[in-house]
């Protein structure tokens, strides 16, 4: 999968329907209204977590890919992960010195920061030089923003 590609969508699980062919439709609440993602076997869904209604969800598409021209909008969801109120995430690499490849974010890893692989095993190597999935509540209003994680996903 390739990661630069994927663009985030955030909200709220509002409904998820059986569809055929072993996959589900999960409308979103956003911003603008709603968005609907096809969730099938290959879609990633971090640490494996069970979507519910009600959860706060990033689903992920890929930009390469066409888009059915339809209202309400509807992708093929890449990867979802589950959001804590308040969290925001990032999905890019981070050079050695962790700063995003785009610059829009710099880490600085604490004690606390939970470092792990997509199935939620702890890592312990070196992340930089990484595609990196960052959780975060809050950042700097330096240039770039400056932010501690809460957690940081390898992508392997």
């Amino acid at each position: 999968m390739k990661y630069e590609n994927l663009v985030p969508i955030i909200g709220t699980i509002l409904n998820m329907e059986d569809s055929d062919y072993f996959k589900q439709m999960v409308t979103l609440r956003v911003e603008n209204g709603v968005v609907n993602f096809m969730v099938s076997s290959e879609t990633l869904v971090v640490e494996c977590r069970q979507l519910e209604p009600g959860m706060r969800v990033a689903a992920f598409y890929d930009s390469s890919l066409a888009v059915p021209m339809i209202f309400p909008l509807q992708y093929q969801a890449q990867m979802i992960t589950v959001l804590e109120r308040n969290e925001q995430i990032a999905l890019d690499y981070f050079n050695g010195a962790l700063l995003a490849q785009d610059n829009s974010l710099q880490l600085n890893i604490a004690e606390e920061t939970r470092i792990e692989t997509l199935n939620g095993q702890r890592f312990s190597c070196c992340i930089g030089g990484r595609t990196l999935l960052v959780y975060y509540t809050a950042t700097t209003r330096s240039i770039p923003p400056q932010t501690t994680p809460g957690k940081i996903v390898v992508m392997c």
